[in-house]
This record gives structure tokens, sequence and C-alpha cells, in this order.
């Protein structure tokens, strides 16, 4: 990874062909993660989130789908941020991130997720997918971000994050 190198992506002409969103519930001092059970990133830590369906906000999205693999209802959702990702192994992905500072609801392993109420000094970031350390902890901050990741299988490529303050 090299972040003054040009991006071996066109960043113009460049569109996600999945479209996705990620939430994460703070309370307390702590984050709502969870640990996948199956999908992209089955095995990993992330926050809930998933495709946005058809005729779907990408608010309207991220709530479903905590709700689908939490049981939890994030309350008054913000949009934080967004991320893309060129990805040499399966289709790009524009993702949109959420924030929620209230819920309602206990959350509930599922199908799909186990949740994992993580203390924010204690994120696991050697279990989650490999950008996350580069935008997450400015995020839950209260930062708000657009990320840009360029990865070869698991491995980062290329980055860059550029938040409310500047890039990081």
């Amino acid at each position: 990874m090299n972040d003054y190198t040009a991006s071996p992506v066109d960043w113009n002409l460049w569109q996600g062909e999945i479209l996705a969103t990620l939430m994460f519930i703070i309370h307390d001092d702590k984050v709502l993660l969870i640990e996948k059970k199956r999908g992209i990133g089955a095995g990993k830590v992330n926050g809930p989130g998933g495709k946005i369906d058809p005729g779907e906000s990408p608010e309207q999205c991220a709530v479903r789908e905590t709700m689908e693999e939490l049981e939890v209802r994030a309350l008054a959702p913000r949009k934080r941020g967004e991320l893309c990702f060129a990805m040499s192994d399966m289709p790009d992905i524009h993702c949109h991130v959420f924030v929620s500072e209230s819920h309602s609801g206990t959350a509930t392993e599922t199908e799909e997720a186990v949740p994992l109420w993580t203390p924010l000094n204690a994120i696991p970031y050697h279990r989650m997918w490999a950008d996350d350390i580069y935008w997450l902890p400015q995020m839950l901050k209260g930062h708000s971000f657009h990320g840009r990741f360029v990865f070869e299988g698991e491995k980062i490529l290329w980055q860059e994050v550029i938040f409310d303050g500047g890039v990081s």
C-alpha cells in the first residue's frame, strides 16, 4: 500500500456494483459489532449491514439489515460516511455508513450474525477488514469521511480517506 502513488482506479468512472450499508450503534461507551456468519465477510467482525434492495434508501437498508441481523432497531441514524471498494476477487462495493446513538430491542444472535457489544477502546481490528483501522476510529469520535480502497484479495493496495477535517 502506498498513499503517495496515484490510484490504479479511475475513481471518476468507478461505480460500485454492490450498493451496501453498515450501521454502528453506540451506547454506554460501547459499539454494537457483529461476527458475521455468512455471506461477504463471513467470520469477520464488522458492523451490521448489507445490500440495498431496489427502491430502498441507504438509511432504510441500514435499519432493516440491523433488525434482520440482530433484532435491534437503530433509532435516528445519521449518515457518517461512504466507502468505495475496488475489489480484485468480487464485485466492487459502494457502502454508506451510519451511526445511531439510540436503539430499541436486545441484540440477539441470528442465522446471520453474533452480536458483540464492544468497548470503544477495545475494537478487535485484527478480526476486521483491513480498511477499518483507517476510518472507524475517527468515525467513532464523530468525524464524517469518504474512503476509497483498492483491494487485492484481503490486502489493501491503495487507500485514501478524507475526513471532515482533511486527509488521513
